[in-house]
């Protein structure tokens, strides 16, 4: 089989995506049974300047979902980013997950040579041909939010390794 962009795309977000949503089982059950507020780390960041944890699943199902569409002119969910508990992000992963598993193979590949412009940061945007889009940035930036996701659960001391992040469930 060769790669084409629905299998190196598609297939890779819906797998770390499910990864994700493995993490944030781990999280309610760390939540039940050390008895703390989930807001804890709902709202928690590495950093001052840093995008807390919430945001963190919200960028990682966009960055996905808005990679298919970009590339195929499908129309994606559109979320307001008003989830603010483990289970509404459940939720926001789930529904991207479907949303995903909606989108044909047939409607993204063949368009490796289409260009795709995209938004980056609040006033500029970005082109690059929809092959490149996938590897170097649609790919990286969801990697980058489930890492991001990880590391702030771990801090936290929820109980989760590198086989919950690559493996999931």
């Amino acid at each position: 089989m060769s790669t084409t962009l629905s299998t190196a795309s598609l297939p890779v977000f819906i797998k770390f995506l499910g990864n994700l949503r493995h993490l944030l089982t781990k999280a309610q059950a760390d939540v039940a049974a050390r008895g703390y507020d989930e807001q804890a780390l709902v709202q928690y960041r590495l950093a001052p300047d840093m995008l807390p944890f919430k945001s963190q699943i919200f960028i990682a199902c966009d960055a996905a979902k808005l990679c298919a569409a970009r590339i195929t002119g499908l129309d994606a969910p559109k979320y307001d980013n008003v989830e603010n508990t483990l289970a509404e992000l459940i939720t926001r992963i789930d529904n991207t997950v479907a949303w995903l598993q909606t989108v044909p193979a047939g409607a993204l590949d063949g368009l490796e040579a289409k260009e795709i412009t995209f938004p980056v940061g609040k006033t500029g945007n970005r082109t690059m041909t929809a092959e490149a889009y996938v590897k170097t940035w649609a790919l990286p930036n969801v990697f980058f939010h489930v890492t991001t996701a990880y590391n702030i659960l771990r801090h936290n001391g929820v109980a989760i390794g590198k086989s919950d992040f690559l493996a999931g469930a």
